[in-house]
């Protein structure tokens, strides 16, 4: 009897749809990031969390994500991931953030433009911001 159970559980299991992991929150940015810079902007704009789309217009985001789509055009739109951390508020409130750089910029000793993503919190799976950080750049 054990056993006929098992295999029914088995049987089960073998059918059932199998479970899907819910992406990460450096998969997400990289998806935004890339849809960005293939034009994609209604996929990009699927990405972004309720609060953000509530406020920003489709049109208005176009306009704000066209400098990174331009930095895509000169740079060559391959990205790596450079850095990712948290950032404190003034008001003690956490945010996660990636960064990621053009492959092209991989060789020199630091990159040109970082492009920024934030997240609200460490669960958030929607864009709280983005835009373009220009990396600090030496005199020498």
């Amino acid at each position: 009897m054990r056993r006929a159970a098992l295999l029914v559980l088995l049987a089960v299991l073998a059918l059932a749809p199998p479970a899907v992991a819910r992406p990460s929150q450096v998969q997400i940015a990289r998806q935004f990031v890339l849809a960005i810079l293939r034009g994609d902007y209604d996929q990009a704009y699927q990405l972004l969390a309720p609060e953000v789309t509530a406020a920003v217009t489709p049109a208005r985001f176009r306009a704000a994500a066209a400098p990174l789509y331009a930095k895509g055009q000169q740079f060559k739109p391959t990205i790596d991931l450079y850095k990712l951390g948290v950032r404190i508020g003034e008001a003690n409130d956490v945010r996660n953030f990636y960064s990621f750089m053009f492959k092209s910029d991989t060789l020199a000793p630091r990159p040109q433009v970082q492009l920024d993503i934030t997240f609200r919190d460490s669960t958030a799976t929607r864009i709280l911001s983005f835009g373009l950080i220009p990396a600090p750049q030496s005199t020498r």
